[in-house]
């Protein structure tokens, strides 16, 4: 039964506690309708509040009778609603970026803000299996490190995604048996998006011939990169602390011996975390960015340095390894 499936999810990634409070996004597709059908079934045995947030991205014409079934379901279910209209279009052309961009970060923005005038401690996503295969593919083809094969996680922060263990043949059935009628986006059978490709193609052939078994196996792949990632991470904290010298807001230093005397997965690990605690992002960082800083500092060239982004240098002076906040 999928309502014993998420609730199994729920338990086992700890997606819920008690008197949480929750901001569940709602298309009105049905992956979210789903998820907001299951929450609402949960509502008493966890004492939940529920507010949904739903996005009207004015680019489909039927857009406007989403929003109309997703106002009709949550007055019917006593759900306090927040709906905003924004024109994906015109700001992708403004902000120069792709509808697909555009579009998330309209509606994470959005989810903030009825996160914060609620104030809920969560927000529910209702990606599902589907979905996470589907980025580690699209991962895949673009180049990516371990990170980008574990895909979607269940809970990062304040999002939970309580589907993600779902399959959406799964979710197809479960609308039909509880009579949801939920709204059909067909933009997802247009094949010029990426992500459609994957799963209106890609993923339909690898199924056909070669693994019909696919889903499965990736997912249980990205659940043992899952574990390394965990188990690298731990050590780079560990270690972290260790060669740390001096932190301010403008610059950290590192003890240069041993930085060097780390695994060179590690020395990387320790790179990036170093500039995203200066600047909150490693954004613009490629891979020959860390591979030159490696160079620099594992030679001990002193007083020569890299500016890998426009946003912080990295050398070493006096025998130490700095990490410096550019001044605009």
């Amino acid at each position: 039964m999928l309502q014993e499936k998420v609730r199994n999810c729920i338990t086992k990634y700890e997606l819920l506690q008690k008197s949480d409070s929750v901001v569940v996004g709602v298309s009105g597709g049905p992956d979210s309708i789903t998820l907001l059908n299951i929450l609402l079934t949960l509502k008493e045995e966890y004492n939940l509040k529920i507010y949904v947030a739903h996005i009207n991205h004015m680019i489909r014409e039927n857009a406007i009778k989403d929003e109309e079934y997703v106002k009709d379901f949550c007055n019917k279910n006593n759900i306090e609603v927040f709906i905003k209209k924004a024109n994906i279009i015109e700001k992708s052309k403004q902000d120069k970026k792709g509808l697909e961009e555009t579009g998330r970060e309209v509606r994470y923005e959005f989810f903030e803000e009825v996160l914060k005038n609620t104030n809920s401690n969560k927000i529910a996503i209702a990606h599902n299996l589907n979905d996470k295969i589907e980025t580690i593919i699209m991962n895949l083809t673009r180049g990516t490190g371990l990170s980008g094969l574990k895909g979607i996680e269940a809970k990062r922060g304040k999002y939970i995604r309580p589907l993600i263990e779902i399959e959406r043949t799964e979710i197809e059935k479960y609308c039909d048996e509880e009579n949801l009628h939920p709204r059909i986006d067909e933009s997802n059978q247009d094949n010029t998006y990426t992500r459609n490709k994957i799963r209106n193609i890609i993923i339909p052939y690898i199924k056909k011939e070669l693994n019909s078994n696919i889903i499965n196996n990736l997912d249980r792949l990205s659940e043992i990169v899952k574990e390394n990632e965990e188990y690298i991470e731990q050590v780079t904290q560990k270690e972290y602390k260790e060669i740390l010298i001096d932190k301010s807001e403008e610059k950290l230093e590192f003890d240069t011996k041993k930085f060097n005397k780390q695994e060179k997965l590690i020395q990387k690990k320790l790179v990036l975390k170093a500039i995203k605690e200066l600047v909150k992002s490693t954004q613009g960082i490629e891979k020959i960015n860390i591979e030159d800083i490696l160079k620099l500092l594992n030679n001990n060239i002193g007083n020569k340095y890299l500016t890998p982004t426009k946003k912080i240098k990295v050398g070493i002076k006096d025998k130490k390894i700095y990490f410096q906040k550019i001044e605009k």
